[in-house]
């Protein structure tokens, strides 16, 4: 998943542009990189296994895929940064991202659907990494609180293509639906086209410290719960519809999911305010604990409320970890926190379904048990990174920051 923070220096937004305008448009590009691109599958993926045989471990696989090449596509905009400033690379990704759902009913040979999840995934990471760039960096310090909106998008896109499925499910073939998400991506693509990824700009005065504290055994703790995190958030995130749906109407995974995508929008918007007012590093324990809870519900109890409740409570937690452990990051001033990070998580995403395939061949009720179990390990290293955890590093000047508790 997704980092939705970054210690970006933060100047006017340019252009002519509202604020409004800006945050609108980069959600509308996370909708389409991550809301549909990359957790659509989600939800398609009972209807692949209902209707085109494809099997339990062949449904890892193509998870593992995309998110080989969203890690692809991070280390990209990490070790290339002219992407992250680039309308060219924003543009290519909508189209790619379009063009791969468009493409996976029209076969049904496993390597194809494989390379198509792969480039799927790099594209989507492109377009979180140039629209979080482009949001954070052309928000003046005055429209701050509209990041977390933003951000909505994530979930903005998973609520509309989980809604779209749902609606097609019953009366439609797991082909319609790939090609319905590629015209919801296509519209969603429409509105992100005008963002205007932020220029080159100074370095932040962060980036140019170089007496920077020594903060690597709380660095180690959160790197660690952040990497477990990424590894437990994508079981559920890949097996959660499939799992409600085994021993439920079919209607119930597809609608659990729409609900996981509108508790998400607000939800990195709500963490924010709560960090103006209390440790980030104690809000990261909370999130990961409710977020275990949210995980296992559906393996520990069946029917509709467990469900629901289960998609609530994953949906307003699984960004809302990943805006608190960027944001610690950068409050410990360890050199290169975000990316070391993303790389991180992006690797955890990699070997979450890789964990589980062997667990699969009984349904998913198990995985999500593992996955609650590895979210329960993160929590503990998020409670060691608690301990004498150091609250006042150093003057951090990033606006995004600033004046807020770690």
């Amino acid at each position: 998943m997704t980092d939705v923070s970054s210690p970006i220096a933060v100047r006017t937004a340019g252009h002519g542009d509202s604020p409004w305008t800006v945050v609108g448009q980069a959600a509308a590009a996370l909708a389409v990189g991550m809301g549909v691109g990359r957790f659509v599958y989600t939800p398609i993926l009972p209807l692949m296994e209902h209707q085109a045989g494809l099997s339990a471990s062949m449904g890892s696989n193509l998870a593992t895929a995309n998110y080989i090449g969203y890690f692809a596509g991070a280390l990209i905009g990490i070790l290339v940064p002219a992407v992250a400033r680039s309308r060219l690379a924003l543009r290519l990704s909508l189209l790619v991202v379009v063009i791969t759902l468009a493409l996976m009913p029209l076969t049904r040979d496993a390597s194809a659907w494989l390379a198509l999840r792969l480039i799927a995934g790099v594209a989507s990471a492109l377009l979180f990494v140039i629209a979080s760039s482009a949001m954070l960096g052309r928000l003046h310090r005055g429209a701050q609180h509209l990041v977390g909106w933003g951000f909505g998008g994530v979930g903005l896109g998973i609520a509309l293509s989980g809604g779209l499925v749902l609606a097609l499910q019953s009366t439609s073939t797991w082909r319609a639906a790939w090609w319905s998400a590629a015209i919801l991506a296509a519209v969603l693509s429409v509105a992100a086209w005008g963002l205007d990824p932020e220029p080159a700009g100074e370095a932040t005065a962060l980036q140019r410290r170089g007496d920077l504290p020594r903060t690597h055994r709380w660095f180690a703790a959160l790197l660690a719960s952040y990497s477990l995190e990424g590894i437990g958030y994508i079981i559920a995130g890949t097996f959660l519809v499939a799992a409600i749906s085994q021993n439920s109407s079919g209607w119930l995974g597809s609608g659990a999911w729409v609900l996981v995508g509108l508790a998400a929008i607000p939800a990195s918007a709500m963490w924010a305010h709560l960090a103006s007012r209390q440790p980030r590093s104690t809000l990261l324990l909370v999130a990961l604990l409710i977020q275990v809870i949210g995980i296992a519900l559906p393996s520990l109890s069946g029917g509709i409320a467990p469900a629901l409740i289960s998609a609530v409570l994953f949906g307003n937690t699984f960004i809302g970890v990943s805006s608190l452990a960027i944001a610690i990051g950068a409050h410990l001033q360890f050199p290169r926190s975000v990316a070391l990070l993303t790389a991180g998580y992006s690797i955890g995403q990699i070997l979450g379904p890789l964990v589980v395939k062997p667990l699969l061949h009984d349904g998913y009720h198990d995985a999500l048990l593992v996955g609650a179990a590895i979210v329960l390990a993160s929590a503990a290293a998020a409670a060691a990174l608690r301990v004498r955890f150091p609250h006042r590093v150093g003057a951090i000047t990033e606006p995004s920051h600033a004046a807020r508790p770690s």
